[in-house]
């Protein structure tokens, strides 16, 4: 089986195992990016603990399940942002004011769109969580 896009395969992955009311899933391949995206979802208190097993090919990820999840997805196309156009996609994506997050990558890591629109940059939207 090929894989195209590991990010939505890890959200979707998230998504189904929160759904069915499990404790743990188990993501697999993984990339620094996926890894990057989770830790911030790990900050923002939606996921819990977060295990690495480097199984020789592409490695999988362990990750502890908290019931938190609403829904969570990628964002495709991944649309540029710029500091002052955050509003428009919270309005689009996200189910209302203060609640749920965007994540976006900018060029000083991987971020929430809040912390970007604190620092006063832009970048690029990755997901959407809730």
């Amino acid at each position: 089986m090929v894989v195209i896009d590991l990010l939505a395969n890890a959200l979707s992955t998230i998504m189904n195992n929160e759904v069915r009311g499990k404790k743990e899933c188990l993501i697999y391949p993984v990339s620094k990016l996926v890894i990057n995206v989770l830790r911030v979802m790990q900050k923002e208190g939606y996921i819990g603990n977060i295990e690495y097993i480097d199984d020789g090919r592409g490695g999988k990820l362990k990750v502890e399940l908290l019931g938190r999840i609403n829904k969570c997805g990628v964002i495709k196309p991944r649309f540029p942002v710029k500091k002052n156009e955050f509003e428009k996609w919270e309005e689009r994506y996200l189910p209302a004011r203060d609640i749920g997050l965007l994540i976006v990558s900018t060029p000083q890591g991987v971020m929430t769109h809040i912390e970007a629109k604190k620092r006063g940059i832009g970048g690029v939207l990755l997901a959407y969580v809730y």
